[in-house]
Formats: structure tokens, C-alpha cells, sequence
């Protein structure tokens, strides 16, 4: 057998350069890249084998480590997890910081392939510098800590030892079922052996990803309930993107005329200007689309793990005789709510539901309440989006979302994760375009933003990228602005001030809280606590520092002006938004998040009796 003699490292760096997927007959290189930040766990290992031979892998170097996983998941997503990154840390802190992308990878069903550095396997200097002495185990690391965020997780004790790792780790990659965070743990002495490899691991190799269909026993079945359907309903997720299903969904619902309500990853998925569209669903989402998911009597979900924000807790569906149909490529989101489960790619399944239900069509009476919902629905959103003035002057953060809407068109992509605006602007944005939103919701990480938006960027660099974060965010993770002036990316960054973590506020004295703890002001000495005025930050002044350049506005005139002159900038720009810490937005669903059941707050036990009466309206659908 002809063999290559390499070391751990450098059969690592040979192997990912030949990984592609293949779908629909166009193939793509499933590692782009790495990302990464060396230290004395990973520099002389995997660093010098990127250097020597990772001539069709290039490196990014990362300002945090967290921030680098992050910029891979969103480059993944907006490739429709058909490629993404690796991302390489060192031992102790720079492997541990991984742990919070990780977990948004998984969460997310998106793929990133981590690759932390780890303590000597052999063991001789132990304890070296950041390890972990575990009293258990001499085999456990920090690196450990992967195991319950990963999809695959193996620890390379011996370099044979990728022979069979690395294949599995392609594969749990590619399989749009399966995939997340897979991590390959490797000991820094591992990482500088030296093996002789068979010579064919390193050819090129192609992992098809078929699209594939349920039986049509599960058609038929499926068809039978949908025909019986007075009030049926279309809860589309971010199976439709990944699947590269928008048209066969909008064909399927012309078809039909089953309106179609869209979560926080399926937004996009059937734009606002389809008189089919109902918006976003759930804790977030619109009048239209939860008046009519609350009397529904057939619901088909499409690509969505329906989590607590898209069924409100369980309280959305109230109708006692409805019954789910789901498509999912993942069989356990297939079968959940008690749904009939066709597991099957999502463009090739749904054209197969339509011939199976061939002639159903929804009421006629049940298409007019869609359109009373939408026009009802209209009204609200005006409302929201054009309020009166502020008592203090400044912009609603609905106003805001309502500004850069009007100032983007079908080639810009806005970036958003956590905090109050992906609640708001779930429910208020109008799409253009399929892509133009991109939102990270399953984990609802802060500090996503920034690096997610250099990850689009990556992805689509033709696209106008936009990054709304929150002063909150903004604090957490703004370091890769450094990033995207290193690697010549154009991100617009809008940032809204609160002075705070307003989201979290609003819901704190929503369920009978007094203000605490949420806002971001002086140590008043005469109580001990937070509650001075707002500690005064320069925003603008730290983007800039960062090599940003920076607008301020402070009405929407100027926030128009910024956008159009960020517009024509070559680099990062951040554009900085004081707004009134209060808010406009109406709520039309419910969440979860238990009040206390003992205190002597008066508004603590109101709130905690709305809760126990909230409670029973939960249903359970098996």
C-alpha cells in the first residue's frame, strides 16, 4: 500500500482540502477555511501544517474564539449548510471559549467543525500549563466540555486514529439531519506525529446529499388528512431555506391556498407581499398569522423543530380536533405535536404531498377571514412602525427596524440575534428577497451579530450585510470589527441604545417585577444599588478605535442619511442609534417564564395568577 508519511496535523490539513458535498449535481468544497487563534496547544501543530500545506484552505485569524465559531455557523447558513469552517484554538480558555458557538451550532442544526487543542497525551509534563487536573480521570479535559454541545466528539490520542475519526466527522458534517458542532480534540503532542497514512485517504472524496422522499404509504396518509381540512395552516421553518425549497413552497401554496405563517429561521421563506402570507408565528409573530393558527384544524410544518416561541409555550394551537402533518429530514422533529412524520427533503417532498392532494383547495370562506386577518394585521403594524413621538424624543426601536427596512433592497442582508430585536423585527420586517434575513433565534446568543455578519459577508460577499444589535450585544462581542478592517469586509452595523438590557427589562416589570439589575447605570451610594444615572459610553468613539468608520442618528431623517452614505463607504461602518428605552410593540401570544409563586410584591401576584390561568390553556398533542 502506498503510504504518506505526515504528521497528525498536516494529514488534518491534507484531508480537509479534499472534502466536498455534492447536491443536485453541483459540488462544493465542505471546508472553505479555518478560522483560528494560536497558542502554545495548537501553533507549532496544527499552525504549522496550515502554513506548509493548507494552500486551498485559508486562515482568518479571529479576535475572540467564540466570535470565530460564530462567523463559521453563519457562513454555513447562508450556504445552506452545504460548506462551512474549522475553527482551531489552543488549550484551556481558547478551546473553552468555543463552547458557546458550539452549543449555537448545535441548537441550530448548522455545521462547524472545531478543532481545540488539547493536553499531551502522553502525559509527561502533566499538569502543563492551563490543564485541568480532574480527580476522577487523568483522561479528562476541559476539552470534556464539547461532549453534551457536539454532534461528534472524539479525542486523538494516536494519529492512525484519523482514519476513521475524520471520515465520520465529514459525514455527521454533511447530513443535513445530523449535523451541528463536531469536535476532534487534539493533544498538542498528538499534533506534531508523525504517521504513515495510506496514500488514497488524501484523494479527493464526494459525499452525495440526496434529496430524499417518505414512502408513499406517509404521502397518502398525509394527503387524506390535508383534503379534510377547513382551516389548514403552514408553519414554515429554516428547513425551506436549507433545502433551497421557496419556490416549491410558494407553488405548493398557490396551489392549495394554505396561507403560511414563518419562524424566526423560515422568515423569508413566502415574502409579506403574498396574499398568502400571514408573517412571522408564535411569541414573536403577527396578528394574522396567531389568530388563525389558534382555530386551525390542520397544520403542516415545514422544516422547524417548533420550539416554544413558535407554538407560545403550547398555548397557539387551540382548536381540540386539529391534527399536524410534518416534513422534516430530521425524523424526531418529524413526529412531534403527535404529527403524521414524512421524512424527506422538503423541495422534493412537498411537489409529492401536492399531486397526492391533488384538487384541494381551501374554502372560500376560510380565504376570506386570511384576508381580514392580513388587513387587520396591516393596521397594527402601521401603528407600531409610525408611532407617535416618544416622550424623550428618540426613535422607537420600531422605527428604527421600519428605517433600515425601507432603506435596503433585495441584494442586502440584515443580521440579528438576541435581545429585543428579533422580536421585534420578526414581527415587523418585510422581506425582498428570500435571503435578505438572517436571524440566530435557536440559541439567541448576544454577541452573535457582529461576527455572524462577517460570516454572510464571507458567504455572499456580492450582498449589502447589515448587523442590528443592541448596546447589550455590542458590548459582549464587538472585537471582530478588527476582523472585518484585517479582511477587507463591508459590514454596516446599526447599533440601538437603550442603555441596557432592555429586552430582558420589559419582560422583568411585564411579569410584575420592579426594575433591577437590567440597566446599565452608576452604584447610587445613597442605596447600594445600580440605579444612578446611565454610565455614559461613546459608541461611535469605540467603533472608530476599532476602525470603523461612524454616523449618529438621532431621528429618522438622519438614520436615512447614514444608511444611504454607509452605502457608499468601502469598509465596516457602524451607525449609532440612541433610542427611548420604551416600546410600542403589541404582543399576540403567550410565553412562559414563571413569575414568583410567594411574595409580597402586589404586582408579582397578579402577574403570578395570569400565569396559573395561562397554564391551563397549554395543550399537548400526541
Amino acid at each position: 500500500m502506498k503510504t504518506l508519511r505526515t504528521t497528525t496535523a498536516g494529514a488534518i490539513t491534507r484531508f480537509l482540502q479534499q472534502q466536498f458535498v455534492r447536491r443536485d449535481g453541483t459540488t462544493h468544497r465542505l471546508v472553505s477555511g479555518v478560522w483560528g487563534i494560536f497558542g502554545h496547544g495548537n501553533v507549532t501543530g496544527l499552525g504549522q501544517a496550515l502554513e506548509e500545506h493548507g494552500d486551498s484552505l485559508p486562515f482568518h485569524q479571529a479576535k475572540n474564539e467564540q466570535s470565530m465559531v460564530h462567523a463559521a455557523i453563519a457562513y454555513a447558513k447562508t450556504r445552506q449548510r452545504l460548506s462551512t469552517f474549522a475553527c482551531t484554538s489552543s488549550v484551556g480558555p481558547g478551546a473553552t471559549n468555543m463552547i458557546t458557538g458550539a452549543a449555537t451550532a448545535t441548537i441550530n442544526r448548522l455545521p462547524v467543525l472545531l478543532l481545540p487543542g488539547d493536553t499531551f497525551a502522553h502525559r509527561r509534563p502533566a499538569p502543563v500549563l492551563q490543564q485541568l487536573e480532574y480527580p476522577g480521570s487523568h483522561d479528562v479535559s476541559v476539552n470534556d466540555c464539547f461532549r453534551p454541545v457536539s454532534k461528534f466528539w472524539d479525542r486523538i490520542n494516536r494519529p492512525e486514529q484519523l482514519l476513521t475519526a475524520l471520515p465520520e466527522a465529514m459525514r455527521v458534517l454533511a447530513d443535513p439531519a445530523e449535523t451541528g458542532a463536531v469536535t476532534l480534540c487534539l493533544p498538542e503532542d498528538v499534533q506534531a506525529e508523525a504517521y504513515d497514512f495510506p496514500a488514497h485517504f488524501f484523494e479527493p472524496r464526494i459525499i452525495e446529499i440526496p434529496r430524499t422522499t417518505p414512502a408513499n404509504e406517509m404521502l397518502a396518509q398525509a394527503a387524506e388528512v390535508l383534503s379534510s381540512a377547513k382551516r389548514p395552516l403552514i408553519v414554515a421553518g429554516g428547513g425551506i431555506h436549507y433545502s433551497d425549497a421557496t419556490a416549491a413552497l410558494a407553488a405548493f401554496a398557490k396551489a392549495t391556498g394554505i396561507p403560511v405563517a414563518v419562524t424566526q429561521a423560515g422568515k423569508g421563506s413566502l415574502l409579506e407581499d403574498n396574499p398568502l402570507a400571514l408573517g412571522a408565528i408564535g411569541v414573536t409573530g403577527t396578528l394574522a398569522a396567531n389568530r388563525l393558527a389558534e382555530e386551525a384544524d390542520v397544520v403542516l410544518t415545514l422544516g422547524t423543530r417548533l420550539s416554544d416561541f413558535t407554538t407560545a409555550s403550547k398555548t397557539l394551537f387551540q382548536n381540540p380536533k386539529v391534527r399536524f402533518i410534518s416534513i422534516n429530514v430530521h425524523a424526531a422533529d418529524a413526529a412531534k405535536h403527535g404529527a403524521i412524520p414524512l421524512v424527506g427533503d422538503l423541495r422534493a417532498t412537498l411537489p409529492k404531498l401536492r399531486r397526492a392532494a391533488s384538487g384541494y383547495s381551501a374554502p372560500k370562506a376560510y380565504v376570506q377571514k386570511i384576508n381580514r386577518a392580513r388587513s387587520d394585521w396591516d393596521k397594527r403594524w402601521n401603528a407600531m412602525t409610525s408611532p407617535a413621538p416618544s416622550e424623550d424624543g428618540l426613535l422607537y426601536q420600531s422605527e428604527v427596524i421600519r428605517i433600515v427596512n425601507e432603506n435596503t433592497d433585495a441584494n442586502a442582508t440584515v443580521v440579528h440575534a438576541a435581545g429585543g430585536i428579533p422580536g421585534d423585527i420578526h414581527k415587523l420586517w418585510c422581506g425582498k428577497s428570500p435571503k435578505d434575513y438572517h436571524s440566530e433565534y435557536g440559541y439567541s446568543c448576544m454577541g452573535y451579530e457582529i461576527a455572524g455578519a462577517l460570516g454572510v459577508k464571507m458567504a455572499a460577499p456580492e450582498r449589502e450585510v447589515y448587523a442590528l444589535v443592541g448596546d447589550g450585544s455590542y458590548l459582549m462581542l464587538n472585537q471582530e470589527l478588527v476582523t472585518a478592517c484585517q479582511e477587507g469586509l463591508k459590514i454596516t452595523i446599526v447599533l440601538t441604545d437603550n442603555h441596557g438590557f432592555g429586552c430582558i427589562h420589559n419582560l422583568q416589570r411585564s411579569q410584575g417585577g420592579r426594575s433591577f439589575g437590567n440597566e446599565f447605570r452608576l452604584r447610587d451610594p445613597d442605596n447600594a444599588r445600580l440605579t444612578g444615572t446611565p454610565v455614559p459610553v461613546d459608541f461611535a468613539a469605540n467603533a472608530r478605535s476599532l476602525g470603523a468608520t461612524t454616523f449618529t442618528a438621532t431621528n429618522a431623517g438622519e438614520l436615512g442619511d447614514a444608511l444611504v452614505a454607509a452605502r457608499a463607504e468601502r469598509g465596516p461602518v457602524l451607525i449609532y442609534v440612541p433610542v427611548t428605552p420604551e416600546s410600542v410593540m403589541e404582543g399576540f401570544a403567550w410565553w412562559e417564564v414563571p413569575p414568583a409563586a410567594v411574595s409580597e410584591i402586589p404586582s408579582v401576584q397578579t402577574a403570578r395568577k395570569n400565569y396559573d390561568e395561562k397554564t391551563q390553556t397549554q395543550r399537548f398533542h400526541h
